[in-house]
């Protein structure tokens, strides 16, 4: 079942090979933009040093994970580099409905099957400028080792195939510019006529437009 467009929350979804730069751009997103929640997901990885749970991810067991799936709790969920992460449909549906903002940190996988349900969401690719760029970063994280660092490379390649399937693309070689486009992309989604009528209902009213077209 497709959720329909009238709702007055937007949905984002970001996506990006890792060492591309997208947990930085959406942190700055999230400053630039107050309105816009992020949305944490379930995963079965262990927690990376200084995160904690409930706040970066919701971090379970794989059995835990298993019962929520088989349950249909999740809106998307896949296995990356031997875990599994998963998105709360429920929560996402509640909070657009709402009139919240949400955006999804999701790997191209995922934002296949979010397609599906939300033929709307405004889709968006982060790609480095390079791959020497790209493994450049993840070395400087200093959070993986060596191996990790290896097979993460090896992966970009095909997660980088996918970005021709999302609605914008942002190369991140300068970070201010990358994050500046990307807090447009918001802006102009929230000016979308759907969106408009939906939160605005009152003012297309009181000008005496009549609602006609179906989105």
């Amino acid at each position: 079942m497709r959720t329909s467009p009238l709702t007055s929350g937007s949905l984002f979804m970001v996506s990006a090979p890792s060492g591309a730069g997208k947990s930085s751009l959406v942190n700055g997103l999230l400053k630039l933009e107050p309105k816009l929640k992020l949305s944490i997901s379930f995963t079965t990885r262990p927690p990376r040093p200084g995160e904690e749970n409930g706040r970066e991810y919701h971090f379970i067991t794989p059995d835990d994970f298993l019962t929520r799936k088989n349950r249909g709790e999740f809106l998307e969920f896949a296995e990356v580099h031997g875990n599994y992460y998963g998105t709360s449909k429920i929560l996402i549906q509640e909070a657009m409905q709402a009139g919240t903002d949400i955006l999804l940190e999701i790997d191209w996988q995922g934002a296949q099957q979010v397609k599906k349900q939300f033929p709307y969401v405004a889709s968006i690719f982060i790609l480095p400028p390079s791959i020497e760029a790209l493994e450049e970063r993840l070395n400087k994280r200093g959070q993986d080792s060596q191996e990790v660092i290896t097979r993460r490379i090896l992966a970009a390649g095909g997660e980088m195939a996918h970005a021709p399937e999302f609605e914008y693309v942002i190369i991140n070689q300068d970070f201010e510019l990358a994050l500046s486009e990307l807090s447009a992309i918001v802006k102009a989604t929230r000016c979308r006529t759907s969106q408009q009528i939906v939160r605005n209902a009152t003012v297309f009213s009181q000008l005496g437009i009549q609602i006609t077209t179906s989105f």
